[in-house]
């Protein structure tokens, strides 16, 4: 799963839950996210939403860092 995970980040620029959970069946992004930062430099970026009942909510987008001046939010 740690494969497709990073297949599909650099493919598509960045994965969130819904993305792992929709298009890779993964339930657990955050545990292989924390695998793969032990080789690549991944940071989640922290997306503000709205939730079908109206209540702001979050998420977060993991993308791959190439150069540290491009990293804006990290968790």
């Amino acid at each position: 799963m740690k494969e497709r995970i990073l297949g599909y980040i650099k493919e598509y620029g960045y994965i969130t839950t819904w993305d792992a959970f929709r298009d890779l069946g993964c339930t657990r992004l955050s545990e292989y996210i924390r695998q793969l930062r032990e080789e690549y430099n991944i940071v989640g970026e922290k997306e503000n939403a709205i939730n079908r009942y109206g209540d702001k909510t979050f998420y977060y987008k993991y993308r791959i860092v190439e150069e540290e001046n491009d990293i804006k939010r990290t968790i």
